[in-house]
């Protein structure tokens, strides 16, 4: 028998970036995403660079298996501006 471990394979990571503007009515609405990041440090960047540009942005991630339905809980990585809840 080997003693050969099989690597841990990593659990997926979600990672997000929205940006949202302000309706009509003074709501929040998604203006830019949900888009799918590859990084965390690339959603960093993304949202940062949207900062400016829209009432509010989030770049969030959690460790998702789509295929399996399992989520782990949001962790917020950067928020610029007015955000709305997450749920």
């Amino acid at each position: 028998m080997s003693d050969n471990l099989m690597p841990q394979q990593k659990t997926p990571k979600l990672i997000v970036v929205t940006a949202f503007d302000r309706d009509e009515t003074g709501d929040l609405q998604p203006v830019f995403g949900p888009a799918e990041q590859q990084t965390e440090d690339r959603a960093i960047r993304t949202a940062k660079g949207l900062a400016g540009k829209h009432a509010g942005v989030i770049a969030w991630s959690r460790d998702a298996n789509p295929s399996l339905g399992e989520y782990g809980e949001p962790t917020t990585l950067f928020v610029g501006g007015d955000v709305p809840d997450m749920e």
